[in-house]
C-alpha cells in the first residue's frame, strides 16, 4: 500500500539539509511500504583500536610465534583472544550456570 508522501525540497547547502532533517521525519517524505529487509553477510565487523599493556616477555613470545607462522603478531593475538573467548562462552551456550562453572574450578 502506497502512502502519500511529501516531496523533498532542494537544498543549497549540506547545512540547510542537515537542519531540515533535524526538524522533519523521514517517513513523512519516504514510502517504506515497498522496502525489503536485506542482509550483508560479507561485511567486515567494525574494528576499534585499543591499547593494551603486556609484559615484554609475553609480547616477545607472541611476536616470535607470529613470525614462525608468518602472520602479523596483532592478527595472531586476535586469533588467540577469539579462541579463548569462544572457549569461555561454550559452557554458557550449553545452558550451564556461571556458578556451576566457578564451583568446578
Amino acid at each position: 500500500m502506497k502512502t502519500k508522501t511529501k516531496s523533498i525540497p532542494r537544498f543549497s547547502s549540506e547545512d540547510k539539509e542537515r537542519n531540515f532533517w533535524a526538524k522533519h521525519s523521514l517517513p513523512d517524505y519516504f514510502d517504506f511500504s515497498g522496502s525489503k529487509r536485506v542482509s550483508f553477510p560479507n561485511l567486515k565487523p567494525t574494528m576499534r583500536s585499543i591499547s593494551i599493556r603486556l609484559p615484554e616477555d609475553m609480547l616477545f613470545a607472541l611476536k616470535e610465534q607470529a613470525n614462525r607462522q608468518d602472520v602479523p603478531y596483532q592478527s595472531l593475538a586476535k586469533v588467540y583472544l577469539a579462541r579463548q573467548i569462544r572457549q569461555e562462552l561454550r559452557p554458557f551456550k550449553r545452558g550451564k550456570s556461571r556458578s556451576a562453572e566457578v564451583a568446578r574450578h
